[in-house]
């Protein structure tokens, strides 16, 4: 006897990805070092040796994609006086979702007179996928954070194109318990025509927006300007530079976007993964 399951019970008892990991850093000596860490399921942290005094954490999503009803959860603790850039090991694909949404979920704090920066590389978005994401940070009133998020709607080199995903990216930044930053970036279920829409992309596939939050940020501006030429715009007020930059495709906006972060991580310049 041939027993079949109709698309939508497959769907709803296919086991999903679940990924959490939590990494607090302290200062110790002059130096940035390890004050806990803690991962689950398909969420890992790795960490490079650097030859400054800060520290670097790769995140890792081991099931190699999000798709939906996958679950991920990451948390990270700046101390004060400590100095750290949080990236990925590669860029993270969310693929076709036959039912639910993927969420991602980021919680970061950072402490007096401490400095992180925020650099994930691309997530790619593919068609017909479903992704909720928010970050929320937490910054103490002296610290320094610099936050980047490049998004990809659909490689060009590959041929693909996005006509239905849903896409929601929240984020929430307190400086001293006070909301300094908010926004809401949603797309769908009709991403394609969104996306074409002369005050969206216009029909540009890559994005990318970055956001500085710091003493020194408004000193930045020209220079940031300069760089991202005319694909885009910065400005600066209340004590932040923010940032958004548009491109073609994945490629292009990377050469704009890495001599971006060498300027605004000053030092600790860009990643190594970063290499393109």
């Amino acid at each position: 006897m041939n027993v079949h399951s109709s698309p939508d019970i497959v769907a709803a008892t296919a086991q999903r990805a679940y990924g959490a990991a939590r990494l607090s850093v302290k200062h110790v000596n002059g130096r940035t070092r390890i004050a806990s860490l803690y991962q689950e399921g398909c969420a890992k942290i790795r960490l490079p040796e650097r030859d400054d005094h800060g520290l670097e954490a790769v995140m890792i999503n081991t099931s190699g994609g999000l798709t939906g009803g996958d679950r991920m959860r990451w948390e990270f603790d700046v101390a004060e006086n400590c100095r750290a850039q949080i990236t990925t090991q590669a860029c993270e694909r969310i693929y076709r979702a036959s039912a639910d949404t993927a969420e991602v979920e980021t919680k970061l704090h950072v402490g007096e007179e401490a400095s992180l920066a925020w650099l994930p590389q691309e997530t790619i978005v593919f068609e017909k996928s479903a992704l909720r994401r928010s970050l929320n940070i937490s910054l103490a009133g002296a610290s320094r954070a610099l936050i980047i998020e490049p998004i990809v709607f659909g490689r060009k080199a590959m041929g693909e194109n996005i006509e239905t995903a849903t896409f929601h990216d929240r984020w929430r930044i307190w400086r001293d318990n006070r909301l300094v930053h908010a926004e809401d970036f949603r797309l769908g279920p009709d991403a394609g025509s969104m996306l074409r829409q002369p005050a969206l992309l216009g029909g540009a596939r890559a994005m990318a927006t970055v956001l500085l939050l710091g003493a020194d940020a408004e000193r930045h501006l020209d220079a940031a300007r300069k760089i991202i030429g005319a694909k885009g715009g910065a400005s600066f007020w209340s004590g932040k530079l923010l940032a958004r930059l548009i491109d073609g495709d994945a490629y292009n906006l990377r050469k704009r976007l890495v001599p971006l972060i060498e300027l605004l991580n000053e030092e600790a310049g860009v990643p190594k993964v970063w290499a393109i």
